[in-house]
């Protein structure tokens, strides 16, 4: 892509500048994973023919990214699963099946008792001040 063209479709979608990040870089972090998985996708093309084959490619990468995808920077839980508040019940299910393959299985954890990875916790790209936190 060309950063003009880039900043014309961005335009065309409705989507506004923003330069309202101060002592950040330029990137976000969030933003550009997003676009290496997409990139990376063993489907994405060369070349689209035209913005309805981007857009429909999008649409079906979107649809399996946030309910099929499991992103280890969320304990490997799907961005729904997070999204719809069910990160408590997936953690709890993780960890009674591995604690029943602990119970049948001993010789396997000599070290310590299996643990799911960690629920998610909050993720900033500007963390609210502590002052505002005082102030709300």
């Amino acid at each position: 892509m060309k950063a003009k063209a880039t900043a014309f479709l961005l335009a065309d979608l409705g989507v506004t500048r923003s330069h309202n990040r101060p002592h950040t870089s330029n990137d976000n972090p969030f933003s550009e994973s997003h676009f290496k998985t997409l990139k990376y996708q063993p489907r994405f093309p060369r070349r689209f023919g035209c913005s309805a084959d981007a857009k429909a490619f999008c649409r079906q990468f979107f649809d399996w990214y946030n309910r099929d995808h499991h992103h280890s920077g969320i304990g490997l839980m799907t961005p729904d699963q997070v999204h719809y508040g069910q990160a408590d019940a997936v953690h709890a299910a993780r960890q009674n099946t591995l604690d029943r393959a602990c119970r049948n299985n001993p010789e396997r954890f000599v070290n310590k008792p299996p643990t799911p990875p960690a629920k998610p916790t909050a993720a900033w790209i500007n963390p609210p001040s502590r002052s505002a936190d005082r102030q709300a």
